[in-house]
């Protein structure tokens, strides 16, 4: 027979030597917790037994501290299950809590630091959402849950004691061995498990990457437009951004040049770039890598979701072409199967090793083992490989599909942008329209728009969306977009083509 769960113990403190009882000590605490909503309606707290065996004092004032409550009608005795704070609780009596003992204010200008006031403070409202268009989203309902599934719970099951100490901080070696044949084979990386480095994320590696590589002030080159959040990470290290703009060849090398010859760093996406879709020729690659072979510098490639190409086979990484060592590239599994599993690797150049290595181990120590053990059995059985497979032909269908509607519903109102490749395209809107007014109107209608003109570091904008394909079917695709029309029109009355 299970047994009950015990409840929490509430943090308590009674003094025998003060002039207040005990019982009334144990009373004005629990009064106050549940005033203050420390303790909820239906939440249950322990037994009189528990609690003065946690408190080191007699049942008795427990005994007396509970019948008060009780009587006073902020705790229920159920039978043969305990007591809990009473479900009936009135919205007036929790309304009277005692006043705050400070209010809270904005902290003073010099108690934080100057970099973290350059964030914004408020997260906006298309970035968390999971529904139509959210960038980022996978289709769920093709995912191998069974598979997947079964290895976790294998290998959680399968628990040793040197499993549950700190691991290596480059990661499981059997599943950097994993990695390393899968990138040399699939994206023509040079490397090999020694290189690799398994992170939290691409965020993780890019925040990494900025704390070897940069000093305060350190000019660095990034794609304008570009990934936000690299933005935000860059600022937290206090360097000097670079805007570089792109076009349909990719970072436009010769104009980075003349901005800015000297930088330390060059953050790129050339694969598929974010979030203009453009793929980076090869005369642009082996332009930059002269570049940083030239000036002692260093490329970031940043290949986030580089399987899913669907009018030409998978472009090589330009880590591949690199004779110098002066790339690092970053891969995570967010796109290829589901961003809360936070995987993700770098592949470091030697030199550099014991470098990103004593900088991960002053902020993260080690990433989780459970997971790494289950995913490397995951790409060894060849799941990995058919999942691509299957979601590359899905995503291509549903990609479709999102074009078509768009043209049937706008169809020469807007351009779309970067659709050969990876899980979301981009739309331009006409003259005199906001898409940060668009997409905070349509996130409270569950349509997750992100706006393009976030992507950009410089005044000059474009307006649009960034729409993701991957989380929405094919055939639900042209009510999704009839949804964005109408959520433009009730913004600006600009609806579309009739």
């Amino acid at each position: 027979m299970r047994k009950k769960p015990h409840a929490v113990v509430p943090m308590i403190a009674v003094h025998r030597n003060s002039e207040k009882p005990l019982h009334r000590q144990v009373y004005d605490a629990f009064r106050a917790m549940i005033l203050e909503r420390r303790l909820q309606p239906g939440q249950q707290i322990p037994s009189t037994r528990v609690l003065a065996g946690e408190l080191g004092i007699s049942r008795i004032p427990i005994l007396d501290a509970y019948a008060q409550l009780l009587a006073e009608g902020y705790i229920e005795s159920r039978s043969g299950a305990g007591t809990f704070i009473k479900l009936s609780l009135s919205d007036q009596l929790l309304s009277a809590r005692p006043a705050a003992a400070s209010v809270a204010s904005e902290p003073a200008p010099d108690s934080i630091s100057r970099v973290s006031k350059l964030l914004p403070a408020e997260g906006t409202s298309w970035i968390r959402g999971s529904g139509a268009f959210s960038v980022g989203q996978i289709a769920v309902d093709h995912f191998p849950f069974r598979v997947w599934s079964d290895l976790v719970t294998h290998h959680a099951r399968k628990v040793r004691a040197s499993s549950m100490n700190y691991s290596d901080p480059m990661g499981s070696e059997e599943f950097r061995e994993v990695i390393a044949a899968y990138l040399r084979t699939a994206r023509a990386v040079r490397c090999d498990a020694s290189q690799i480095m398994v992170v939290n994320g691409s965020q993780h590696a890019l925040d990494l990457s900025a704390r070897v590589l940069l000093d305060p002030d350190s000019p660095v080159w990034i794609e304008e437009p570009g990934y936000e959040f690299l933005r935000h990470t860059l600022t937290l290290s206090g360097c000097r951004l670079v805007p570089v703009p792109v076009d349909s060849e990719g970072l436009d090398v010769a104009a980075g040049i003349e901005l800015c010859r000297n930088a330390r760093v060059a953050y790129v996406t050339p694969s598929h770039q974010y979030p203009l879709g453009a793929t980076m020729s090869v005369a642009r690659r082996l332009q930059l890598l002269e570049w940083a072979h030239r000036f002692n510098a260093w490329i970031v490639e940043d290949d986030y979701d580089s399987e899913y190409r669907y009018e030409s086979v998978p472009v090589a990484s330009m880590q591949g072409l690199d004779s110098g060592s002066s790339v690092i590239y970053i891969g995570t599994f967010s796109k290829t199967l589901f961003p809360s599993l936070r995987l993700g690797y770098i592949v470091i150049p030697a030199t550099l090793v014991s470098r990103f290595l004593a900088v991960r181990q002053a902020n993260d120590l080690c990433p989780s083992n459970l997971y790494q053990a289950a995913l490397t059995d995951f790409i060894s059985g060849g799941h990995f490989a058919r999942h691509i497979r299957r979601t590359r032909q899905l995503y291509a269908e549903r990609r479709n599909s999102l074009a078509h509607a768009l043209r049937k519903e706008f169809g020469s109102d807007i351009e779309i942008l970067g659709s050969e490749a990876g899980m979301h395209l981009v739309v331009t809107l006409p003259p005199g329209l906001s898409d940060r007014k668009i997409s905070a109107r349509a996130a409270q209608e569950n349509l997750w728009l992100w706006p393009l003109s976030a992507a950009y570091a410089g005044p000059d904008v474009r307006q649009g969306f960034i729409l993701g394909f991957g989380g929405t079917k094919a055939d639900e695709m042209l009510h999704q977009v009839r949804r964005l029309r109408k959520a433009m029109r009730n913004e600006s009355g600009h609806g579309g083509r009739t």
